[in-house]
């Protein structure tokens, strides 16, 4: 049971970012234009009396400060509200996993979701009105909505094959989510509407493609993919799937990609023997930089916050937004990633203990 919840907490927050994807359709709750770089929110695991907490530093690796400090408990899949001044994430201090939200500083901690199961993997609305997240409830992965508060809970996924549904991440203008799931066979990423329907896959390769975030302005997706090697390697597409371009070629796993809230930077995280931790690198995956190297733990990448002010959505009257936005709407209310689920497979082996992670769309 320990072990599953570490494996369940580690996929969690290697591929818990939560973003989304640019639609066919276009919105008047759509007009996104790129932010400022705020604190990247991260998880810290230390082995050694089996903890996770979620940290904050500033963009440059500087400045590391912990928000969650609970013995022996895991904290981790932080993600940062649109005004960046909230933060949602996923804990099992309460028995399993669930989710909560706390202000940008670690105060005001409130639990949002009460299950038997694991609820994990958060993903804001752009109005910051819903969170979306996966949910093992049904005794299978899905994807659900909320409100913000935690009212409303909604399923949204439902293929009839029983495929594990992950991941949710919402894009920038609130018409699609992106997600992955095995509904074809294969670990393969899609899009569907907030409703849950009109759900198109964007990946085909056999060897299994995982986790998708966003570009600001909604018009490419980074995602993780084992197609060239055993290890995994980070690749960016169009929003419509077409473009596939690899960006990183090295002998570990790279996974987690997140667009920098300036869209001009890739946060990632590496799992290398006996560290774990994150780098930056250049949009076309030159310029690989790290931004942490404390040894002996691992350091996952969750969310980057844009700075509240700067960017974001732009106002709209209610009447004018539509229902992914979260004005009204005749669907389920519009409202986790998680779960070791077959898929790519990356080891961590931190201070002398290693670990198998099969890494699920299912971070951020």
């Amino acid at each position: 049971m320990k072990a599953r919840r570490i494996l369940l907490v580690l996929s969690v927050c290697v591929l818990v970012a939560l973003s989304a994807i640019m639609g066919e359709r276009t919105s008047p709750a759509a007009a996104v234009v790129p932010g400022a770089n705020g604190k990247i929110a991260y998880a810290r695991f230390t082995f050694i009396g089996d903890d996770a907490d979620v940290w904050v530093m500033d963009a440059d690796g500087t400045d590391p400060v912990p928000l969650t400090d609970d013995a022996f408990f895991h904290d981790s899949g932080a993600a940062w509200s649109p005004d960046g001044t909230r933060i949602a994430f996923s804990s099992d201090r309460d028995g399993n996993n669930e989710i909560y939200v706390m202000n940008a500083d670690g105060t005001g901690v409130t639990r949002l979701t009460y299950e038997s199961r694991d609820d994990v993997g958060s993903s804001w609305s752009p109005d910051g009105s819903k969170i979306a997240f996966q949910s093992d409830r049904e005794f299978w992965w899905e994807i659900y909505v909320m409100n913000k508060d935690g009212t409303g809970q909604t399923r949204i996924s439902n293929d009839p094959g029983f495929s594990p549904e992950t991941n949710p991440g919402w894009s920038p203008n609130g018409t699609k989510i992106a997600f992955g799931s095995y509904r074809d066979g294969n670990a393969e990423i899609y899009v569907m509407d907030p409703d849950g329907t009109d759900a198109t896959r964007l990946t085909t390769d056999p060897a299994g493609d995982y986790g998708s975030t966003w570009s600001p302005d909604g018009s490419k997706i980074l995602f993780t993919s084992y197609r060239d090697h055993f290890n995994g390697e980070i690749y960016v597409m169009k929003a419509d799937g077409s473009g596939q371009t690899r960006l990183t070629n090295n002998t570990v796993s790279d996974s987690g990609p997140i667009f920098s809230p300036d869209g001009s930077k890739i946060l990632f995280t590496r799992y290398q023997i006996n560290d774990t931790n994150l780098y930056t690198m250049n949009l076309d995956g030159t310029g690989q930089t790290a931004l942490t190297t404390t040894a002996g733990v691992a350091e996952l990448a969750s969310d980057w916050q844009r700075l509240p002010g700067v960017g974001g959505i732009a106002e709209v009257p209610d009447a004018a937004r539509s229902p992914a936005a979260g004005g009204a709407s005749s669907g389920p209310d519009a409202g986790v990633l998680a779960g070791v689920i077959a898929g790519a497979a990356g080891v961590v082996a931190l201070g002398g203990a290693a670990w198998a992670v099969r890494q699920r769309v299912a971070g951020r």
